[in-house]
């Protein structure tokens, strides 16, 4: 039970904190824009959490990769956000 509350926070985590990145500071970035963008991130996030996952308890690679999708996530939602220019809280 507490792996998957671990799992989930994580995932909330990364997904908001990089949906609030990339409206307020990439939001003029035209790379971010993009359709890869949100997959190099995803796999940039999963590959520097595996490791970390590793050596933590009650976290393991699902938790890693469910951190890199909710990052590409962010990234997607955060890029349309500031495309529509809906860039306000």
């Amino acid at each position: 039970m507490i792996t998957i509350v671990i799992a989930v926070a994580a995932a909330a985590f990364g997904y908001l904190q990089t949906r609030s990145f990339v409206r307020h500071r990439l939001a003029y970035v035209d790379a971010v824009h993009t359709g890869a963008a949100p997959v190099i991130a995803a796999v940039a996030a999963a590959c520097i959490a595996m490791p970390v996952a590793g050596l933590l308890p009650f976290v393991g690679g699902g938790t890693a990769l469910l951190f890199g999708a909710s990052v590409g996530a962010g990234v997607s939602a955060g890029s349309r956000n500031a495309r529509h220019r809906r860039i306000s809280a």
